[in-house]
């Protein structure tokens, strides 16, 4: 097989990565809006929007520094990475082994810091309040995101995203109540770091319960459309972290053109579902009050603690 071959699905996945996540916002919010009997936007109206953004005049506060202009594009720089670092489709890419799952997660921690510092920058109340907030929430989420990884860690006798990937393909489908606990872990961790209902309300701007929105309220034009374009990267990422961790079926090899088609269309189908069941959760839940997020994710941190020791105890 030819060497650039790897290097261009690669490329491919990254192109695909970074388009299909307007998509998914769009997605998500026709079928919210369906769910709520209202008249759903176009699918690609996150496009359009930030698309308009982009052709829109930045505007700084006065005593914005540097780091306030670069944080855009270093977010978005570094989801897109995060994106190129999941093997979505094929189990071999050449940068599906270059990480292990504790530094991806540190990759994604990268990103929530630089926008902290961000928000905090240019001294407004909004700002420091979402910051804060968005960093106590990331005090408790990202402990049970890595009791995740450790879950699966366990089962494939290793921490990197593309060998437990491989192995958890090879080995077939079956039912291990480990992966379950992980997996209704997962699902918790999701909804806080991607400020979805219960823990975060995407689409409010009041001031008690924003969370995300507080911290780019300063933003504007393309410095806000890459910010936006760089949370849906996030979802996307976090969304096929969960099916390659417990949805891995149909994905291919490298050599495969045939299986890479078919694992495009499973993952396009995958995603389709799993962005329509986030929609119904969204629409069915309520928005918890901040104090009780403590409770949300020490659920999901215990569920995961519980996922490896059924795996030690019972090796299941």
């Amino acid at each position: 097989m030819n060497s650039s071959v790897p290097w261009m699905l690669q490329l491919g996945q990254e192109a695909m990565a970074i388009l299909l996540a307007p998509w998914l916002a769009g997605w998500i919010a026709w079928c919210r809006a369906r769910l709520q009997n209202r008249r759903p936007p176009s699918l690609f109206q996150p496009l359009r929007q930030w698309a308009k953004l982009f052709r829109k005049e930045v505007g700084l506060a006065d005593y914005a520094s540097p780091l306030f202009r670069i944080t855009p594009y270093l977010l978005f720089g570094i989801l897109a990475l995060s994106a190129a670092l999941v093997p979505m489709l094929v189990t071999d890419l050449p940068l599906s082994g270059a990480v292990d799952v504790i530094a991806l997660v540190g990759l994604l921690s990268l990103a929530r810091v630089f926008l902290a510092l961000a928000a905090m920058d240019v001294g407004t109340a909004f700002g420091s309040l979402g910051a804060r907030r968005d960093m106590f929430v990331a005090f408790l989420s990202e402990p049970a995101l890595l009791m995740v990884f450790f879950a699966s860690a366990s089962l494939n006798a290793s921490t990197s995203l593309g060998s437990m990937v491989s192995a958890t393909v090879g080995r077939g489908f079956y039912l291990y109540p480990s992966l379950a606990f992980s997996g209704v872990a997962f699902l918790l961790v999701l909804l806080a770091e991607n400020g979805r209902i219960p823990v975060d309300n995407p689409d409010t701007h009041l001031e008690l319960t924003m969370i995300h929105e507080a911290m780019i309220l300063e933003y504007s034009g393309r410095h806000l459309a890459l910010i936006e374009w760089a949370n849906g990267l996030k979802l996307l990422v976090y969304l096929s972290l969960g099916i390659v961790l417990f949805l891995p079926f149909g994905m291919a090899h490298s050599d495969d053109p045939g299986g890479i088609l078919l694992s495009l269309l499973l993952f396009t189908l995958k995603l389709t579902g799993l962005g329509a069941a986030l929609a119904v959760l969204e629409t069915v839940s309520a928005k918890q009050r901040l104090f009780r997020v403590p409770e949300f994710l020490g659920g999901a941190f215990l569920l995961a603690v519980l996922a490896i020791l059924l795996h030690y105890l019972l090796g299941t």
